[in-house]
């Protein structure tokens, strides 16, 4: 069976190379922490060995954990729901500031 390799690509242009995959688990020998995620996985590419890629939108980190030497992520894509509370909040959020409203206060 050959081993496959994955690469991605996230919304900045940044990538995460030379990946294993076991399950839904990602696996990199190089440390990778939160920071690399947030904010940067409205757009994602997952290209494998094989010549295959997938483009996807919308997607969370579930989490990563470090076991032994190598690092282990989970991506998830966002449901109905989350995406339209998402966007439900950002127009709260901007309705408040152009009414020079504290969300904080109310």
């Amino acid at each position: 069976m050959e081993n496959r390799t994955y690469k991605i690509t996230l919304a900045d242009g940044s990538t995460i190379e030379n990946l294993s995959l076991n399950g839904n688990n990602y696996i990199s020998k190089n440390e990778l922490t939160e920071a690399i995620f947030k904010d940067n996985l409205e757009r994602v590419t997952i290209s494998c060995s094989d010549g295959s890629t997938e483009e996807l939108e919308r997607l969370a980190l579930v989490q990563i954990q470090k076991h032994g030497e190598e690092y282990w992520f989970v991506l998830r894509r966002l449901s109905k729901q989350e995406i339209k509370d998402a966007r439900t909040q950002a127009n709260i959020e901007y309705l408040a500031m152009m009414t020079n409203i504290d969300l904080g206060e109310v």
